[in-house]
């Protein structure tokens, strides 16, 4: 029997290696690793959430969802060879849910065996039907299995809203031109699994062909680059050459991504739709050649077409709804290829049209009609046939052909609605001749039931409580809450005009408290966030409650100053880094070389990267002696206090008064940085003095930097400071004062 197990053994083996070495050239060129994967930058670069994710064998359930030949499954098979998990692979299409139960058995006996995890790949996971999702979300949910599923399909239409929820959705792109070009040269060269050992020349337009054609899908690249390298003979050199003849043979039609229940289809037809609402017939054509060339049904897009006749361009050109319908009912006639003319007829025509979406003024009045109270029809507008005599319906209704132009102002509206404006003509085509008649006529209506008609009064709406008074004390409640806002708002000022997108990394150059570290991990949760403590207090602060995140999801503490950030990162193995965005508050405020540090901040920057700071400028800071009756104490003394005061802000061996938005905005030209958007803004802020903050302002203590009060000991005498401290106790001690503070918002990008 062991003889046999091992016959069987080495017979199995034989034949996945002749599998694969019989297998298609996409297959054998699979990457197997992360460092042979090519493309996805976004999602698997340096650093990157799931990078790290793979790399620590720490994954969460997640869903790969992209085009065709853009890696998902190569991902997935990546993952198996790394991980310690057990793996196992399904494919929708085939799997039922026997299969489902089998492999969560499978699951639960490595669990409790082994201890060992199980990761479970679903190919094509937007195929399982309702009752099949539903039989595998208790295990993912549990941890029995970490799913990774791959789709072509969106999955927030496509697949379990409760299985969404539970995974990481990565979105994949179509591979650039550089991607297949280096995907097609390895496959060239690679002489094990490729035609390496084959002498095979390739004409550079004949590979910018088979490029160009692909698509972005690196599956298509390698399907056309096997024909024609396996169906061209050596010549009489034993060289295989292809050219572009060849080229154009092994790939003659161009795979385009469309599938009509999914993504590409409503993606298409909403890219046409809004280019025939911005009036581009260029785009409009462009977008309609993408649908009919894919085979979309023509009767879909002329039903787009006349909705927006009628959506979009309306009372602007009454014309519109007439040639469409006519276009529509010719394809009936012609049909295909010749009603491509009418196709493009009508989108021509309603591209160049002008424009009107006054006919949504239907939906203003049908929401009137949802929300509010339902309104009765006004006597003289009631059927007249039936009640006239008994009720007086339609009694003093004023029949519009009898009066001159066939029309006389008179209610039509129900009481509670006059006024109520729901057409609002556009100065557009037609429309634009009809506009002013429709306001001349809504004006004299207007005038009339003002005159002539006894309008219930409006009705009045109360509300208890003085919002004043709320608001008075909220203000009240206000000290340092009003902080708060003021930095939750600054956060989200830097963080809104770095512009991250989720797989993003950041680096916060001056994390603090977390002010914005936090809020960057919680913008890119697929990305990642590095973030620079200036001492090791802040630094070990973060850690603490970054602890309570899964490992991988953790911000990336580092401790020490901006001069040394590019050792720390390579101290991590992390000197490849390059970031999408670099944020800060007050990252450069005391820094003594500006233009040095901004040059090793774009340093660390991607080309395209953006720079998003905010910095408080010392120079403009709020004046102390601008905050007291300086006219009480003596003129001479009075004015040596001014003068103490502006000789700090005018220091220029200090780096943190030395400089104003001027020259930052000089620095970052100087490093390299484009599309330079600087904005200084005041900050009022209402501070409670009390006697703790004095003592700090004249805080006689030896520091790194002196305090005001030491400030002032250089001008004063012994006896003026005094004074002038008991001006500050007695005139500011628990009085509220607007504390101006002056702060430089900088928006840069590498533009390299």
């Amino acid at each position: 029997m062991r003889a046999m197990g091992t016959t069987v053994s080495l017979f199995d083996a034989r034949r996945e290696e002749l599998t694969e070495k019989e297998a298609p050239l996409a297959a054998r060129m699979r990457p197997r690793t992360l460092d042979e994967f090519v493309g996805q930058e976004h999602i698997i670069g340096p650093g990157r959430l799931l990078r790290r994710a793979i790399q620590a064998d720490q994954l969460s359930s997640i869903i790969f969802y992209g085009p065709p030949g853009t890696g998902k499954t190569t991902l997935a098979r990546i993952i198996a060879n790394t991980t310690r998990a057990h793996f196992i692979a399904i494919n929708a299409v085939l799997a039922g849910v026997n299969d489902i139960r089998a492999a969560i058995k499978e699951a639960q006996e490595r669990r409790g065996q082994f201890g060992q995890r199980t990761i479970l790949f679903v190919d094509e996971v937007h195929r399982f039907n309702k009752a099949q999702q539903d039989a595998l979300l208790p295990w993912v949910e549990n941890g029995t299995v970490i799913l990774i599923g791959a789709t072509t399909e969106n999955p927030y239409f496509e697949v379990n809203k409760p299985l969404v929820s539970r995974s990481r959705i990565f979105q994949l792109k179509p591979l650039t031109e550089d991607d297949l070009r280096k995907i097609a040269r390895r496959a060239l060269e690679d002489p094990e699994r490729g035609y390496g050992k084959l002498k095979v020349h390739i004409d550079e337009d004949a590979l910018d062909h088979l490029v160009n054609v692909a698509n972005g899908d690196a599956r298509a690249l390698l399907n056309a680059l096997e024909l024609a390298v396996e169906t061209t003979p050596p010549g009489p050199d034993g060289v295989i050459h292809i050219d572009m003849a060849v080229a154009e043979e092994s790939i003659q039609r161009r795979a385009v991504l469309y599938d009509k229940e999914g993504d590409a289809h409503f993606d298409t037809i909403s890219a046409f739709i809004k280019s025939l609402r911005g009036s581009d017939p260029d785009a409009a054509l462009y977008w309609l050649a993408r649908m009919v060339y894919a085979g979309e049904d023509p009767r879909f897009i002329f039903r787009r077409m006349l909705i927006f006749a009628s959506e979009d361009v309306g009372m602007a050109d009454p014309n519109a709804i007439q040639v469409v319908t006519a276009c529509a009912q010719a394809f009936d006639y012609v049909g295909l290829p010749e009603g491509r003319f009418h196709l493009a007829q009508a989108a021509i025509y309603l591209a160049t049209a002008p424009k009107s979406n006054s006919t949504m003024g239907f939906f203003d009045a049908l929401k009137t009609v949802e929300q509010e109270r339902e309104a009765e029809v006004p006597a003289h507008l009631r059927d007249a046939s039936r009640d006239a005599e008994g009720f007086g319906h339609g009694q003093g209704y004023l029949y519009p052909h009898a009066y001159r132009d066939h029309w006389v102002a008179q209610q039509y509206l129900p009481d509670a609605l006059q006024g109520r404006v729901f057409y609002q003509p556009s100065d557009q085509g037609y429309e634009a001749k009809i506009r002013e008649e429709v306001a001349r006529r809504r004006e004299a209506q207007l005038a009339a039931m003002i005159d002539g008609s006894a309008l219930a009064p409006p009705e009045v709406l109360t509300f208890t409580g003085d919002r004043a008074g709320r608001d008075r004390e909220r203000w009240l409640q206000r000290t340092i809450g009003d902080v708060g806002e003021h930095l939750a708002a600054l956060r989200d000022r830097v963080m809104d005009a770095a512009e991250l997108q989720r797989h993003h990394l950041v680096l916060d150059l001056n994390a603090g408290s977390g002010l914005l570290t936090w809020e960057a991990l919680r913008r890119v949760p697929e990305g990642g966030v590095w973030t620079l403590a200036r001492t090791a207090r802040e630094a070990e602060a973060l850690r603490e409650l970054a602890a309570r995140l899964p490992e991988v999801e953790r911000p990336i503490v580092m401790q020490g100053n901006l001069d040394e950030l590019p050792d720390l990162l390579a101290a991590r193995g992390d000197a490849d880094v390059r970031f999408d965005a670099v944020v800060g508050r007050n990252a450069l405020t005391r820094h003594p070389d500006k233009p040095a540090a901004l040059r090793r901040i774009v340093a660390l920057l991607r080309s395209g990267g953006r720079l998003s700071l905010a910095e408080a400028i010392p120079r403009r800071a709020q004046r102390l002696y601008r905050l007291v009756p300086l006219d009480r104490l003596d003129p001479e003394l009075a004015e040596q206090v001014v003068q103490a005061e502006e000789a700090i802000y005018a220091d220029q061996d200090d780096p943190m008064v030395n400089w104003d938005a001027s020259d930052l905005e000089v620095a970052l030209e100087a490093a390299g940085l484009s599309e330079i958007r600087l904005e200084v803004v005041e900050q009022p802020t209402e501070v409670h003095v009390t006697p703790a903050l004095i003592e700090r302002w004249f805080d006689a203590t030896p520091k790194d930097r002196p305090s005001y009060g030491q400030r002032l000991a250089a001008r004063l005498s012994a006896e003026g400071l005094d004074e002038v401290r008991d001006l500050f106790a007695r005139t500011l001690t628990g009085q509220t004062v607007t504390w101006t503070s002056v702060i430089v918002y900088v928006r840069a990008r590498r533009g390299d």
